[in-house]
């Protein structure tokens, strides 16, 4: 029996890469735009995640015909005002997309400005368009810290991982050991997440 695809609408390879092998497991294979040759021109102008991803999911899905997936993620600091939360524009800034390295010294300048760290959490929003309508899927992810002395290490996509300490290891999110990332993973509820997708493509 052949696997069931499932174009995910996003350019984010690390996101793909998360749920890919889960899903596989299940049937399912995950496609991307750039396996089918598609990139929709798409404003991404939601009020939040959910909003976000109903978005993409929904202009890709009318353009393929393919059960497709949007995903988004809001970022929320708890020490900033309304007008200043990433929100989510996480990665575009006055207008501007941020490259890797530029988000990295945008939030570290972030954290110098108003204390030696800042309380962070995402808030993340998934939706699967296909011919039977809309499902969609909310979660968040317990609160983080950002501080402003970036680790070494970076992991390509992510670059907030390089600033990101996680409490319960008191480490940065990009340093976690293998074993660390099966704890911190339970907190990603990455088996819910595809759970949701099995039960709804």
């Amino acid at each position: 029996m052949s696997n069931k695809k499932v174009l995910f609408a996003t350019t984010n390879p690390a996101k793909v890469k998360k749920y890919k092998e889960a899903l596989e497991e299940k049937g399912i294979e995950l496609i991307t735009m750039k396996d089918i040759g598609i990139k929709l021109d798409i404003e991404e102008n939601g009020k939040n995640a959910i909003e976000n991803a109903y978005i993409k999911a929904k202009a890709y899905y009318e353009k393929t015909g393919i059960t497709t997936i949007g995903m988004d993620n809001c970022l929320y600091i708890e020490e900033l005002p309304e007008e200043k939360q990433p929100g989510t524009h996480v990665r575009r800034v006055n207008g501007k997309e941020l490259t890797d390295e530029e988000m990295i010294n945008y939030y570290t300048s972030l954290v110098k400005e108003n204390r030696e760290k800042l309380t962070a959490k995402w808030v993340y929003g998934m939706v699967i368009c296909n011919e039977t309508g809309k499902k969609e899927y909310s979660w968040s992810k317990d609160h983080f810290y950002f501080i402003d002395k970036p680790c070494e290490k970076r992991n390509e996509g992510y670059p907030l991982d390089s600033i990101s300490i996680v409490p319960e290891f008191n480490k940065y999110l990009v340093e976690l050991t293998e074993e660390d990332k099966k704890e911190y993973k339970k907190k990603d509820k990455i088996d819910n997440v595809v759970e949701f997708i099995v039960n709804n493509v």
